[in-house]
């Protein structure tokens, strides 16, 4: 007999299932304790008479008379001693019980274990004489039977709440049913695939592993078993006779083989509704099942359900703490990469530490080309031996080549990657290469180069190495771009700062030169202090320091402005106070787009005499100059003047002087003054001063200017400067010379 059976009614909490909810569960599996009662009369316990329940109990129909001695009944009641009880009972008149105790019913392989509470009571007459005994009891098997169930499930519940292996859990759980079961029973789980679509095999410690290998990836539709079909409608199936029904055309030869003749299946469901998979009972003769048949089920399914939802967020858990895992450490790999990418402006070294970054956290063995006038160069390689790298570094790929990988990628801008040694000629043999990657460096767009990866051995590019590599190359070929700009504006800016310096310092009869020049941070930026010593007619000289507000290109263009036009009007004006007027209306009259910043300057012209120096010299807002006298004696020139640049008229007056042989004129800009200790306090003109009086005699130009650098040097502890630094210094040697 076959039935299949959709209990379609959901249950609280779990949408798709059987109907009732946990407790109507409970009360089909275990039902409610009956008391049974039966009269035996003399020694022979004579059944009189019984209820209902009594011969259920013993064995239903089959036992049903009255008239015999329960001994010759039950003769398994002799062995188990209950008939002594009875004896006893009848001989003494004093009852007995018992609680709970064990009583196997029938024998050999129909033998049933069961348990029960009971009492037996003598039958008395009207004198008092013991006629025989009464028995009284009730059946507790199902009360035990449901305490071993809670304490099954709340040990599977343990299970899952300590996240115990899945594989675990189903297999517990399907020894579990089958123990509690009064007739043999096969359980098996089965898990659905994450698209519902197959069914994979979970738990099943009772069937041949040759059927759990069978069914192992069986679809979920109509028709396929009772699993499939359980799984495809979300409903309870289920098949009596396995042996009859048209869902098991296809399985019938494999059920038979395996000894399965029913099969009632349920769908495992999760709280959302998907499946999870299917929860079966089998059995080796045709069977249907009864109302705690389904309860169990219906149970367990539940239970399997919990454990599955578990394990499935676990392993979610899990896969994305590995996924943020792999995420942190691709970051990381790509901080430190970069940084040092980017820790010297070296367009070389940049593509030498690329290839040191890929090999050998990204392929045994890197190498990185670029096209350099239309032809590939080889400019690093890494490798885990000196040899290796060697070997690769001595392969040059050939740009036009149609045959090498290299040239490919340089022409499509496209990364190419492959499980073979690379086309074309190259040493793959001797370093062992058995695959490749080939990334293109880009610049603004263009192809400049190739960066190449090589697998050896077992290595092999994912698509997660890919996306590395590319990352890696994308970034060292904005570090290799900003390098070479960088390189480009050092260049342009010391060739303009050269240009806007004296090439060398002249010779000067009658007088020892000395210049000093420190720009303030790498040379990026132009800076805005300057000098300048020019002869002019009839044996004269001009010299002049100075500071222009800013930096870069418009403190350059002022620069520029100032020293030109005071080399250009010097000649043709009668002194120093022209010279610096006329440089304060260029400077007014600039156009804006040349800047707008002030300029503080001292300007003078000497004349070499037998006598020393004859110096007339003008301070526009710049700092004093000092003379040192032969003695070393400092003391600062008095000369008043407004900034130029800012108005019409800067009202400077001249200063004249004479430096005798062995005195000298010193000139700085404030980068000097304003240098900083490590605590921040300045330097200082009183410093300045100091260190001027403290240089060695006779105090010649170079001498000043040494002993100023290195007390500035030693005051600031070695640290970079934050402005520029200049010094002019003219010494009066007599017509001797220097």
């Amino acid at each position: 007999m076959t039935r299949v059976t959709g209990l379609n009614q959901p249950q609280p909490g779990r949408p798709g299932g059987a109907s009732g909810g946990p407790d109507d569960d409970l009360r089909a599996l275990f039902g409610h304790s009956t008391a049974v009662f039966a009269s035996l009369a003399g020694p022979a316990h004579m059944l009189e008479s019984a209820n209902p329940a009594f011969f259920a109990a013993i064995g239903g129909t089959d036992r049903a008379r009255t008239g015999l001695p329960l001994g010759e009944m039950l003769p398994e009641l002799v062995e188990q001693g209950l008939i002594t009880l009875l004896d006893r009972v009848y001989r003494t008149g004093r009852p007995v019980t018992g609680r709970d105790r064990r009583v196997l019913l029938g024998s050999g392989a129909d033998a049933r274990e069961t348990f029960f509470d009971f009492t037996y009571e003598p039958r008395l007459d009207a004198g008092g004489n013991v006629t025989g005994v009464r028995v009284i009891g009730v059946e507790t098997t199902q009360v035990r039977q449901a305490q071993r169930l809670t304490a099954e499930q709340a040990a599977l519940l343990e299970q899952i709440a300590r996240q115990a292996p899945l594989t675990d859990v189903l297999h517990g759980m399907a020894r579990v049913i089958e123990e509690l079961a009064p007739e043999e029973m096969l359980v098996s789980v089965l898990l659905a695939d994450a698209d519902g679509r197959h069914l994979r095999h979970g738990a099943a410690p009772s069937l041949p592993d040759f059927y759990n290998q069978a069914i192992d990836g069986i679809a979920a539709g109509d028709g396929v078993g009772s699993c499939g079909t359980a799984a495809h409608r979300r409903q309870s199936v289920i098949v009596s006779d396995i042996a009859t029904h048209e869902y098991w055309a296809d399985f019938r030869e494999l059920a038979e083989k395996a000894g399965l003749a029913a099969c009632w299946s349920t769908p495992v469901l999760a709280r959302d509704g998907s499946l999870l998979g299917t929860f079966a009972m089998y059995h080796r003769t045709p069977r249907s099942p009864q109302d705690n048949d389904l309860a169990l089920a219906r149970i367990f399914a539940n239970t399997a359900a919990l454990a599955i939802e578990r394990h499935q967020a676990e392993q979610a858990r899990r896969a994305a703490e590995a996924r943020e895992k792999a995420a942190r450490a691709d970051l990381a790999f790509l901080l430190d990469a970069s940084t040092s990418l980017a820790h010297d402006l070296d367009a070389a070294q940049t593509f030498q530490r690329l290839a040191d970054a890929c090999s050998p956290a990204l392929a045994p063995l890197s190498a990185v080309d670029i096209v350099e006038a239309g032809r590939v160069r080889r400019i690093a390689t890494a490798a885990p031996d000196a040899g290796q790298r060697a070997l690769l570094a001595s392969h040059i790929p050939v740009y036009d080549a149609v045959d090498d990988a290299v040239a490919r990628v340089l022409a499509s801008g496209v990364s190419e990657v492959a499980r073979r040694t690379p086309t074309g000629p190259g040493p793959w043999h001797d370093l062992g290469v058995t695959g490749y990657l080939c990334v293109p460096l880009l610049d603004r767009g263009s192809t400049v180069g190739t960066m190449t990866l090589l697998s050896v051995g077992d290595h092999t590019f994912d698509g997660h190495t890919v996306a590395l590599a590319e990352e890696l190359a994308r970034r060292a070929s904005a570090a290799a771009r900003n390098a070479r700009l960088y390189t480009h504006r050092v260049t342009l800016a010391r060739d303009l700062q050269a240009g806007l310096l004296l090439p060398g310092v002249p010779e000067v009869p009658g007088a020892d030169v000395a210049t000093y020049y420190h720009p303030a941070g790498e040379g990026l930026d132009i800076g805005g202090d300057f000098y300048d010593v020019f002869p002019l007619r009839d044996g004269r000289w001009a010299f002049m320091l100075g500071d222009v507000c800013g930096r870069g290109a418009t403190a350059a263009t002022t620069t520029a402005l100032v020293r030109h036009t005071a080399r250009a009007v010097a000649p043709l004006l009668p002194g120093p106070q022209a010279v610096v007027e006329a440089v304060n209306r260029a400077l007014c009259d600039r156009p804006g787009s040349h800047g707008t910043g002030f300029v503080t300057l001292v300007y003078g012209q000497f004349t070499p005499t037998p006598e020393g120096l004859d110096i007339e010299l003008i301070r526009a807002g710049h700092t004093p100059p000092l003379v040192v006298d032969a003695g070393n004696t400092v003391r600062a020139v008095d000369a008043s003047g407004l900034l130029l640049g800012v108005a019409p008229d800067p009202h400077v007056s001249p200063r004249r002087l004479r430096l005798r042989p062995n005195e000298s004129l010193v000139l700085y800009t404030d980068g000097l003054t304003e240098a900083r200790a490590p605590d921040g306090e300045q330097f200082g003109d009183v410093r300045v001063a100091q260190a001027l009086a403290g240089s060695p005699r006779p105090p010649a130009a170079g001498r000043l200017i040494d002993s100023l650098t290195d007390a500035v040097h030693v005051f600031t502890g070695g640290h970079d400067i934050d402005d520029d630094q200049a010094v002019l210094v003219l010494t009066a040697t007599g017509p001797e010379g220097p």
